[in-house]
């Protein structure tokens, strides 16, 4: 049998899922597959409306070696094993012969724990077990969410958090979930035999496609100990997230609440003098903290390395003496045991890194209002390890609409560890950058307003004559308006002032939850949403309600970022130029992202209008400017009116 082109593939598989073919998804598909053939790797940009998923999804399959695919969002996860693949397995049937098995995998804590939920959980107060239904009132908050979990762990098949509508709060999820630590493993724990994550487990050992996320892409390279399935073909969609999601897993914290629950956990498992022994490295390091200012620190001070070398050295007496000793008043011990282990070894682990004090480490203070202060501990740089880690054995294509910064890929290429493009060398993963475009017409759909007479924003202060500005924008556009803030207290700013100014409607975000706020937005045209990181690539609005997308500055990284900060010194000590390496790229990735709130379908049409003169003055202004989509672009304030006027006028006719 002559094997299926994979056009033919392609058409079949867009026709099942009702799309329409783009000459950028078939461009795309066609690199996918010439890349597992040759066993290489592909950076692609793929612009919203291209159909990416399907760019991909249909020559892996096609090809037949296993495949797993990573994602950032819950919502594309979802997508792909509720919608795409479903449709897309069931359309290639006729030509593949085969039907392709696929599963989702996700890390340990985000499946019900049967035997958390029938043995009870750790509780900080007492060493043992308790039960948490009876401990919650039942008619509160907490109460309600565990009751609503027992009566969902007898009609749920995955156990999965995600499959569990509507959701509940992460407290009364972490009642009846383990972090892989905690976990007993299936051989030694009662309910071994009907464990959602082992089962998610076994399916993803059997499918052809796994569907996992950043952070379990993250855990499988870092942690050495393979979670995912061995597989020929990686995939990580939403690519532009990556190096967050890994440098997220990368990173270690300690706090005294985390130590103290640590050394009550594990009091009643060791003899008294080595439970005192942590107690009291435990009370030198709250004192410590207690004295924390936030802040990068470049050296470890004196008490502080004192405190952390207790920790460090009492945490692993502790943790040799669970082992051999037994207090016959604790109920189900093994499961105690593994829970005590699980936090001690935690505090150990990061004590010991920070107190080894590797020069490729950033460590920080941090304080919260309610938390009190951590002791943080990050990568400088995570791009060796994905260099080492993710790029070999495999063939690895990377996708997302972002990926092309000032022009071209070698800026994200570098921050996953690769050379430029087209160099190569030993130990250089040697790969290529394709930009399939969009299909969409950005000169025609869409200006690219920048507020050039404003005041350059200063990093404290209102800024009067930029709320004016947002006041008159919004009004030109009859509402329509996403609002993208740097800070939390920004959006909360202007969202106060402008609910005084005008008659619409202001949603903020954190008054309710995101989706809900989305819905509220989309509904209607006259309402206008502002927030913060999560709206700036988290919101998929077609159509009239968002016909202004508004970014009140450049979203440079806080110049008090203490790991950005150390990146960028690192870059400049390394004769690079630090700015635009890290703050510069950091920036034009959240703005292109921002930008690409504003068309997402053919019919759309707005402004993206920023208000940071810095972008039409500053030397740098090209770059990040040359990262956003080709928008017709000016610094006209009254032709920006008209446009919005028009547009506004255009969609009331059109009865939206």
């Amino acid at each position: 049998m002559t094997k299926p082109s994979l056009p033919d593939l392609l058409h079949a598989a867009v026709s099942a899922v009702g799309g329409t073919e783009r000459p950028g998804q078939v461009a795309m598909a066609e690199a996918v597959a010439e890349a597992i053939d040759d066993n290489s790797h592909r950076l692609i940009q793929a612009g919203t409306g291209t159909g990416k998923s399907l760019g991909y999804l249909v020559p892996a399959l096609a090809h037949g070696e296993r495949v797993v695919v990573a994602t950032a969002t819950l919502a594309l996860q979802r997508q792909l094993v509720e919608r795409d693949l479903p449709r897309t397995v069931e359309a290639l049937h006729p030509q593949l012969r085969r039907r392709p098995q696929f599963a989702m995998l996700k890390g340990r804590s985000n499946y019900l724990c049967l035997h958390r939920l029938h043995e009870g959980a750790p509780q900080d107060e007492e060493e043992g077990l308790f039960d948490q239904f009876e401990a919650a009132a039942p008619s509160s908050k907490l109460g309600k969410d565990l009751l609503r979990l027992r009566d969902w762990a007898d009609e749920t098949e995955t156990g999965d958090r995600d499959d569990l509508t509507p959701g509940v709060s992460d407290k009364a999820w972490s009642q009846i979930s383990v972090s892989s630590r905690e976990c007993l493993g299936a051989t030694k724990c009662a309910y071994g035999a009907e464990c959602f994550a082992e089962a998610a487990r076994e399916r993803a050992k059997l499918a052809d496609v796994v569907v996992t996320n950043h952070a379990l892409l993250a855990i499988d390279a870092i942690e050495g100990a393979p979670v995912l399935p061995q597989h020929e073909v990686l995939i990580v969609d939403e690519a532009h997230e990556l190096v967050s999601r890994v440098t997220g897993v990368a990173t270690g914290e300690l706090s005294p609440g985390q130590v103290n629950r640590a050394v009550k956990r594990a009091a009643k498992l060791v003899d008294e003098k080595v439970a005192d022994s942590l107690q009291t490295a435990s009370e030198t390091f709250e004192r410590v903290m207690e004295l924390a200012l936030p802040g990068r620190l470049e050296q470890i001070p004196e008490d502080l390395g004192y405190a952390l070398m207790s920790l460090r050295d009492s945490a692993r007496s502790v943790i040799s003496a669970i082992g051999s000793t037994r207090d016959k008043s604790v109920q189900d011990e093994d499961a105690v045991r593994k829970q005590a282990l699980a936090a001690v070894e935690s505090v150990h682990a990061v004590a010991e890194r920070i107190t080894n004090g590797s020069e490729y480490d950033v460590v920080w203070y941090e304080r919260h209002d309610r938390f009190g202060a951590t002791l943080q501990v990050a990568p400088l740089s995570v791009s060796g390890l994905l260099r080492e880690k993710l790029f070999e054995d495999r063939s690895v294509v990377l996708t997302s609409a972002t990926l092309k910064l000032g022009g071209d890929f070698n800026g994200v290429a570098a921050s996953l560890g690769l050379s430029p493009e087209g160099v190569e060398g030993e130990d250089v993963p040697l790969w290529r950058g394709l930009d399939v475009g969009s299909p969409f017409d950005y000169p025609k759909q869409g200006i690219l307003y920048v507020a050039k007479h404003l005041a350059t924003p200063g990093r404290e202060g209102t800024r009067g004559d930029m709320m004016d500005e947002l006041a008159e924008l919004i009004e030109a556009a009859g509402g329509r308006t996403l609002g993208l803030f740097s800070s939390m207290r920004g959006a909360k700013a202007a969202a106060e002032e402008l609910r005084g100014r005008l008659d619409n409607p202001i949603l903020l975000q954190g008054e309710e939850t995101l989706g809900e706020l989305i819905k509220a937005f989309a509904a209607d045209p006259r309402t206008c949403l502002f927030g913060t990181l999560s709206l700036w690539q988290g919101v998929d609005v077609p159509g009239p309600s968002c016909q202004l997308v508004i970014m009140d500055r450049i979203p440079f990284p806080r110049p008090d970022d203490p790991l950005m900060s150390a990146r960028q010194k690192s870059v400049e000590e390394n004769g690079g130029n630090g700015f635009m390496a890290v703050a510069a790229t950091h920036a034009a990735l959240l703005m292109a992202q921002g930008a690409g709130r504003l068309v997402r379908a053919s019919g759309d049409r707005g402004v993206v209008a920023v208000l940071d003169p810095r972008l039409a003055t500053a030397r740098y202004g090209s770059f990040l400017r040359s990262s956003l989509p080709d928008f017709w672009y000016t610094t006209d304030r009254n032709q920006v009116r008209r446009s919005l006027a028009a547009i506004d006028a255009g969609a009331k006719a059109d009865g939206t």
